[in-house]
């Protein structure tokens, strides 16, 4: 049996090969070595989006392998007021509460996950939860998903399945479960099965 690759073979392998490290090479950020460059890309980001402190690190630690840059730019960026944990949270809270409808748990797992400290991320939610109501923004959520359900015909019954579905949606958005329940209840006038929770917390 002859072990040699075919030509066509080998010369399809090496071009994989080449792109493969090109993609690699070119993926990579350009390095920086100044202060006024890693400046101005964190500048850049800022006017695209805010970010929590952690996202601003890690995306100037891509951009240079200097530490003690990172740290000067870091300093500059929160002495001019530019980069602030807690005015984050709070944009952040005020957005997904009112613009996307969601509940504190999934507010305070993102939080967490842009490295928002848990003392500025309860702050935020304390103070977004006197000024949104959670309980009109979960009936307004399920009688929103009922409506498509049913349609133009009233009196339809709703089945376990859509209730669980509604169910299953207001928990991935981060509304406490009893609140749910008590709300699908409270407008369905349907038992609420039971459903596996995710650890929301």
């Amino acid at each position: 049996m002859n072990s040699r690759v075919p030509f066509f073979l080998s010369s399809r392998l090496y071009f994989i090969a080449s792109l493969l490290h090109s993609l690699l090479v070119f993926s990579r950020p350009r390095q920086l070595d100044t202060e006024d460059a890693l400046y101005d890309v964190a500048l850049r980001a800022l006017m695209r989006r805010a970010h929590s402190v952690q996202e601003m690190k890690q995306k100037l630690a891509r951009r240079t392998d200097n530490e003690l840059l990172v740290r000067v730019v870091m300093a500059r960026l929160k002495e001019n007021g530019q980069l602030d944990d807690e005015r984050y949270a709070q944009q952040f809270t005020r957005n997904r509460t009112q613009s996307r409808k969601q509940g504190q748990f999934r507010i305070q797992r993102e939080l967490r996950a842009r490295g928002v400290p848990d003392g500025v991320i309860n702050s935020a939610l304390e103070e977004s939860a006197t000024q949104t109501d959670a309980v009109a923004t979960v009936r307004q959520r399920i009688e929103r998903k009922l409506k498509s359900h049913r349609g133009p015909v009233t009196g339809k019954k709703i089945d376990d399945k859509k209730i669980a579905s509604i169910y299953g949606s207001l928990l991935r958005a981060g509304f406490p479960s009893d609140l749910i329940r008590k709300e699908l209840k409270a407008i369905t006038r349907e038992p609420v099965p039971e459903v596996e929770e995710p650890d929301e917390r």
